[in-house]
């Protein structure tokens, strides 16, 4: 058969089969495999049915059937089946074509394997895709990176079926080389954690401190979506919170509450360290994620350190707009600190990030979508080089604004036993991040005192350490010196 498709996918799983009928709907024609063939066949004779889409048994078929240069997608589990595949697809595959994975692949190994492709004459793409199987389906965030080169080949497709803002701007544009396109991907997911942990602290105020029933907090919660909270993750909790099980009661009462996680939250986390950046409402959302598995010693504690009355005192109303002020002044924190990390991968990596373009890839499709991500453009617009969110002029003004709430809520949290890790992690850092002297002076005379690690004085210029001998018998040799 003469080429006749414009791309391929490998994959079948729900996020794969709704690009492919993304694309399809778009105007383009798509071949579409799977290992398990049989998962082809029956793609075809269903949702595919009626479709311009064409099915391969075959590597070495699909490959015939595309049009050059040839562009292969891969919707597979992240890890070696994306290296095994890349193998298998060097041998059906010419100099000029491109590979693209489409999965969440930690972003080392999408410089690893940018290069080796690259080695081989051929193109690679790692993409970033968020948005689920609503987002697959009918417009997703789209964030590519790798071979520049290959952009020009992939950027129709890709922008065509990305969710769009702002009079029809895609969600969708280069994000860098080699592995920045899953970088920023991995750092979303890092928020996403971020996000849901946060809402999920302010649904354990509104329940157990303000004694707030699921149908009360629905409305409560589609209240804030009109608000600067407005964003589809806020959304679908109002959706949830609205859900009866057969009985009539919540069905989110009957979840077991332990939470499962894929893997990037701890990336994002992993790499902060890496790189000395104090993401630290991220990394307190991976964590609290463990300790909810924790549910048997959770149960055995809760029989021994017995809680008092969580409830809190005061109007019902002004509590809500407490919270609510509180979580929002927590996220962006929590966004803050997402770009800090960008900013310094960028460094590392020598990629040229665009920020404010990365807040409009975000503002559709995605998971964190929200209005807020359009007051990150604005800010990044005025100032392509801000260092930080808290000093854009919109931010600190919404800060001052929630800073008394945020405390309020924070304290009577505290008081009264009700968990809220990444509210409370959030206002440490604001406090820190404002705070010209920390006790850090203390600390580095204690690593010097046992360790010799040596310190800088506030009267020498920066970059210059020094040893004293505490004791006065110690030696004058200092340690290595290293920071974080």
């Amino acid at each position: 058969m003469e080429p006749q498709a414009d791309i391929a996918l490998i994959g079948l799983a729900v996020m794969g089969q709704n690009l492919i009928l993304n694309m399809n709907d778009h105007g383009y024609t798509v071949v579409a495999y799977n290992r398990t063939t049989s998962k082809v066949d029956d793609f075809l004779a269903d949702e595919a049915k009626g479709t311009k889409i064409i099915g391969a048994h075959s590597l070495a078929e699909m490959a015939g059937l595309l049009k050059r240069p040839r562009r292969v997608m891969l919707m597979v589990k992240a890890g070696k089946p994306v290296d095994d595949l890349i193998e298998q697809l060097l041998g059906v595959l010419e100099p000029g074509d491109i590979i693209i994975d489409g999965g969440n692949s930690l972003f080392e190994d999408t410089i690893r394997r940018t290069k080796y492709v690259e080695s081989k004459g051929l193109l690679y793409v790692g993409t970033g895709v968020s948005g689920g199987e609503e987002g697959a389906r009918h417009g997703p965030s789209i964030m590519p990176g790798g071979s520049k080169a290959a952009w020009e080949h992939v950027k129709p497709i890709f922008q065509a079926i990305a969710a769009k803002v702002d009079d029809a701007v895609p969600c969708c544009d280069w994000v860098g080389e080699d592995g920045a396109g899953h970088y920023v991907k991995m750092t979303h997911n890092g928020i996403e954690y971020g996000d849901m942990q946060l809402i999920g602290e302010a649904y354990h105020l509104l329940k157990d401190g303000l004694g707030l029933s699921a149908g009360e907090m629905h409305e409560v919660f589609k209240e804030w979506n009109t608000t600067e909270l407005d964003s589809y993750l806020i959304q679908i909790t109002a959706d949830i919170l609205a859900v009866r099980d057969a009985d009539g009661a919540p069905l989110v009462d009957k979840i077991l509450d332990t939470a499962g996680q894929k893997g990037t939250g701890k990336w994002t986390v992993i790499s902060s360290a890496d790189m000395g950046i104090p993401i630290t409402l991220i990394a307190e959302a991976v964590y609290s994620r463990c300790v909810s598995a924790m549910k048997e010693q959770r149960v055995a504690a809760s029989k021994v350190f017995k809680s008092g009355n969580p409830k809190f005192a005061g109007e019902r109303s002004q509590w809500i707009a407490d919270i609510r002020r509180a979580l929002y002044a927590s996220k962006i924190i929590s966004y803050a600190q997402g770009y800090m990390l960008m900013r310094a991968a960028a460094t590392q990596y020598n990629w040229n990030l665009n920020y404010g373009g990365i807040a409009l890839m975000w503002r559709g499709g995605c998971i964190i979508r929200s209005a807020f991500l359009g007051d990150i453009t604005k800010a990044f617009k005025k100032d392509p080089d801000l260092d930080n969110l808290l000093l854009d002029s919109f931010f600190r003004k919404a800060i001052k604004g929630c800073v008394r709430s945020w405390r309020k809520v924070v304290s009577m949290a505290v008081k009264k036993g009700i968990p809220v890790p990444a509210f409370g992690t959030a206002l440490a850092f604001f406090d820190g991040i404002r705070c010209e002297r920390l006790p850090a002076n203390l600390l580095q005379a204690q690593r010097d005192y046992f360790g010799a690690h040596t310190y800088e004085r506030i009267d020498k210029p920066r970059g210059e350490f020094v040893h004293t001998n505490w004791t006065g018998t110690g030696g004058r040799v200092s340690s290595s010196t290293y920071g974080v």
